[in-house]
């Protein structure tokens, strides 16, 4: 009796917290008795039925493991974020716009692409073959001045387009790298490509732009060989104009831009003239293989020979607007608004080394034109510098002189007939904000061409999306009448007088005035993004880019 009382009294007893399984049914919880214990999962971890007969043998496999059903063409994402996967095919997106935003992703969170290509289910695509076309389009772009960021959405895009989605595109001023991984566990595959020789050509770019617009298109299907042999049609392919035609439409840049700042007939012709003759040495030593900074020395020298002896005629007329003319045509805008551009972006090397490049040349027109003033001097040339920035305000004259030179300087960067028109009207409408600004509301030169630069960069960025090419042809040649030529000439006036301080202050304004071009026209294109819908960004708020650069 006593023993029973004993082990009821046990019973009774309240268990520990050892006696029993987290896992296991609280009192007072039914369990039913038709489920027996063999149907209740073991853990949350288990591997469904069904799921062992894949082919793995008891025991095998991993959690880092090539899944058995896995597919480079159509590879799983690795992490859905809380918003769920973005939507990457927009129809009413251009692919530069879907690229960059993928590209702003982490890695981990990017979706998943739909690839625009048919590939073979039992092979998936050709890594080699893909990586080695995408280094290709990307040099092409690259050597034609497009910016670092749109070169390597370009290369995501062709790259994701064949149904490479691991893949990391990086631009340097020099070198394009390309690397792809199919899975956290196998080897990567690594590609590079050297950018030896740069031309501009902006015919050419648009048709780079073309094709990677028909890759990433889900409506053409283009395979490989097809997407070589239209790569290697765009290499062969023959400048639009020739080179008799691109002499004379530097001297009648030149000439033009004589006008914009007060010259009259005589000025148009002698700027011309000097200018053709510049154009002419510096090709006589690009033949003779000479580096370009001695190409720009020698194409300097012609114009401001022009203005020297002008000044030592009789001639009453401004021979000061020779050499600003002469200086229009050398000025590297196109050079300096894209490294402008990569540096806002957040490519600070490749900024970093073409604006070095743009310091070269500019260093290198200095030197042409001051040796010319100097011995001008000596033989009693006599220039007044005060002369450069009075400018008669001639407004149709001037408007109509900027528009010539902005076609002219559109057919020296070899742009396409359809779209010389476009950026003709896109620079005279910029002379006109910049005139109403300098001229007619006597606001400082400064923000009066940030100002006009950044319309000029917001409809060049809108014309480009309205067809989905790049915006450099309609931007680059628009800016030519904003180039700072008289501030940059009244500066070496100065230096040739020896008012060494004046002189290094009127190149600092140049200089000051050119960055306002490049910033203006980075801004430009920054705000036509709010007109236009972004995938993955409903405002400008959750835009990726503003991240990037942080430093935390």
């Amino acid at each position: 009796m006593a023993e029973g009382e004993a082990s009821g009294a046990e019973d009774r007893k309240p268990k520990s917290d050892e006696a029993h399984s987290a896992f296991s049914v609280p009192d007072g919880v039914g369990v039913d008795p038709e489920v027996t214990e063999e149907e209740q999962p073991t853990s949350e971890f288990a591997v469904p039925d069904g799921l062992a007969a894949v082919g793995l043998e008891p025991g095998e496999g991993s959690a880092f493991a090539t899944p058995h059903t896995y597919s480079a063409a159509h590879s799983p994402p690795a992490y859905t974020g809380p918003t769920g996967l973005p939507v990457t095919r927009m129809k009413e997106s251009p692919w530069q716009d879907r690229m960059r935003t993928v590209l702003r992703m982490p890695v981990d969170i990017r979706p998943v692409p739909e690839p625009a290509q048919r590939l073979a289910a039992e092979t998936g695509p050709a890594v080699g073959r893909v990586l080695d076309l995408t280094l290709r389009i990307g040099e092409l772009l690259l050597s034609g001045g497009e910016g670092a960021e749109d070169v390597e959405a370009a290369m995501f895009a062709v790259a994701r387009s064949y149904g490479l989605d691991r893949c990391e595109p990086t631009v340097t001023f020099t070198l394009l790298s390309i690397t792809h991984q199919p899975s956290l566990v196998d080897d990567p595959v690594s590609a590079n490509r050297t950018v030896r020789r740069r031309g501009t050509d902006y015919t050419r770019l648009s048709a780079v732009f073309r094709l990677v617009n028909d890759i990433t298109a889900h409506e053409v299907e283009i395979s490989l060989e097809d997407a070589y042999r239209r790569l290697a049609e765009i290499r062969r392919n023959r400048h639009p104009y020739p080179g008799w035609m691109l002499t004379a439409a530097a001297g009648l840049l030149a000439g033009a831009a004589s006008t914009l700042v007060g010259g009259g007939v005589l000025v148009f012709f002698a700027a011309a003239l000097g200018a053709v003759l510049g154009d002419r040495l510096a090709w006589l030593c690009a033949g003779r293989g000479l580096p370009e900074f001695y190409q720009f020395v020698v194409a300097a020298m012609p114009p401001a020979a022009m203005g020297v002896a002008l000044k030592l005629t009789e001639f009453d007329v401004r021979s000061s607007a020779v050499i600003t003319g002469g200086l229009f045509a050398l000025l590297p805008g196109r050079a300096l608004v894209a490294a402008v551009q990569d540096g806002l972006t957040g490519y600070y090397i490749t900024a970093s080394a073409r604006l070095l490049e743009v310091m070269y040349l500019f260093i290198g027109i200095i030197m042409g034109v001051l040796v010319v003033l100097y011995l001008g001097v000596q033989f009693g040339s006599n220039p007044r510098p005060e002369d450069v920035l009075q400018i008669e305000q001639r407004p149709l004259l001037q408007i109509a002189a900027s528009m010539v030179l902005v076609f002219t300087f559109a057919i020296l960067l070899q742009q396409e007939r359809s779209t010389v028109w476009f950026v003709t009207l896109n620079g005279g409408i910029a002379w006109v904000i910049y005139g109403a600004l300098h001229f007619a509301a006597k606001m400082p030169p400064v923000p009066s061409t940030a100002i006009a630069a950044g319309l000029v960069g917001l409809f060049g960025q809108l014309l480009a999306r309205h067809r989905f090419s790049s915006a450099l042809p309609f931007v680059t040649a628009a800016i030519g009448p904003l180039l700072p030529g008289s501030a940059t000439y009244y500066g070496l006036l100065l230096i040739a007088e020896n008012r060494l301080n004046e002189g290094l202050g009127s190149l600092t304004n140049a200089a000051a005035i050119a960055l306002a071009i490049a910033i203006g026209v980075n801004l430009g294109s920054e705000m036509s993004r709010l007109f236009m819908r972004i995938p993955g960004a409903a405002s400008a708020a959750k835009r990726g880019a503003a991240k990037r650069t942080r430093g935390f």
